[in-house]
């Protein structure tokens, strides 16, 4: 096989940023059918394909009709938050290879039920999570690696972006996040964050977490932003109840004894920040800044003054740290969005579902991660109380 042929289910904002330009142009994958529960984004996605290969695909707006193709190799799933996981679901019980893009799960039985379908099926699997791609994210996971960051105590990542458009638009952009922010308040969207810190501390490969707290702040970002735009569509929002607290922060507590410390600040004006932070005995890494900081490198006389520091990950250490995938993928050009790490994560499923062997980014880590979203809310509704993870793994 030397493409494979793919299928879309989802072609919302996501599914559309990825299929023109990045999936069309890949060397390894053929999109041969897509899906959507509104018929304009099918055309308008099956008009891009002819348009750019000449071939006609497949599309429909019942997700069922995919999962009966005979024709394909795999299947993309790039649903609404309610919705992914059980797709994904169906998909791996029909025998076709999936790719699910991420999200926190609607409850926790949603995590059992992907584990427990995958261990039955055997179905390859893997959870595209990009942010685990990102250049400084893989540099300091190469370091830590190296054990130059000596034991690794803490790490913190966030999901610091400004969102009020995207929410307050969700009727016109048929977009499900306004929903879960007038209906829900947890740690909505945990991945990002959360995926190259658990890589980092080898969650579920002898490190696991044991249990979380999370608090929410009041919930008032959205209705402000409504109330500066009173005669655009945000406007009738003003007076809207909505139940997510602008800033959530989770804390997560490590069998190995480190600690994460996770945030969910989208409700605010803000710059975008994932605000990535590994913190060993010997050095550490912080994406704010983004600086790189080594016990070698302590000088006195500079103690207070750390703005030399500053972006010395790539000015300093990029060319000595570099991880080899991205050494590799800069000699070869930058392709794809979100700098570059759309398209490897993209690059790894498609190698995944033709050469098969372990999957980059597994069931369990899929359902570690996405745990995260309903545990967050038990233990906001419950006073912040202590929420135990399960352990995913125990499922063969």
């Amino acid at each position: 096989m030397e493409k494979v042929r793919t299928a879309v289910i989802g072609l919302g904002a996501r599914g559309q940023s990825l299929i023109k330009p990045l999936l069309l142009g890949m060397d390894n994958c053929e999109i041969v059918a897509v899906c959507d529960l509104y018929q304009d984004r099918v055309d308008l996605i099956m008009s891009q394909i002819k348009e750019e290969t000449g071939k006609d695909a497949f599309g429909t707006t019942d997700y069922k009709e995919i999962l009966a193709l005979k024709n394909i190799d795999a299947v993309l799933v790039m649903t609404s938050w309610e919705t992914h996981v059980k797709i994904a679901c169906e998909a791996m019980e029909a025998g076709i290879p999936t790719g699910l893009e991420v999200g926190g799960a609607y409850d926790l039985e949603e995590c059992y039920d992907l584990v427990k379908t995958q261990v039955k099926t055997k179905t390859p699997f893997m959870f595209l999570e990009n942010c685990c791609y990102g250049r400084y994210e893989m540099m300091a996971m190469n370091i830590v690696k190296q054990g130059l960051f000596g034991e690794i105590v803490h790490c913190e990542g966030a999901y610091q972006h400004d969102l009020r458009t995207e929410v307050l638009r969700g009727e016109e952009l048929r977009h499900y996040r306004l929903n879960n922010y007038i209906n829900r308040n947890c740690e909505n969207y945990p991945t990002h964050e959360l995926g190259p810190i658990a890589q980092i501390l080898d969650i579920n490969r002898g490190n696991r977490m044991l249990y979380l707290t999370s608090m929410s702040s009041k919930s008032v970002g959205l209705n402000d932003y409504a109330r500066l735009h009173p005669d655009t569509i945000q406007g009738k929002f003003a007076d809207m109840k909505f139940n997510q607290g602008d800033i959530v922060t989770t804390n997560i507590m490590c069998s190995n004894g480190a600690t994460i410390s996770l945030m969910l600040d989208t409700s605010c004006g803000r710059p975008y920040s994932r605000n990535f932070t590994v913190h060993g005995t010997r050095g550490m890494y912080r994406e704010d800044g983004n600086y790189i900081y080594f016990d070698t490198d302590f000088d006195e006389a500079s103690h207070w003054n750390w703005s030399p520091n500053w972006n010395n990950a790539l000015d300093v250490y990029a060319e000595k740290y570099d991880h080899p995938m991205w050494k590799k993928f800069l000699a070869d050009g930058l392709r794809g969005g979100h700098g570059g790490m759309d398209y490897l994560v993209y690059n790894e499923f498609f190698n995944y579902v033709i050469n098969g062997g372990k999957s980059p980014i597994d069931v369990y880590d899929a359902a570690a991660w996405m745990c995260i979203t309903p545990l967050s809310d038990i233990s906001i509704r419950e006073g912040s109380r202590p929420v135990e993870i399960p352990d995913f793994t125990l499922i063969k």
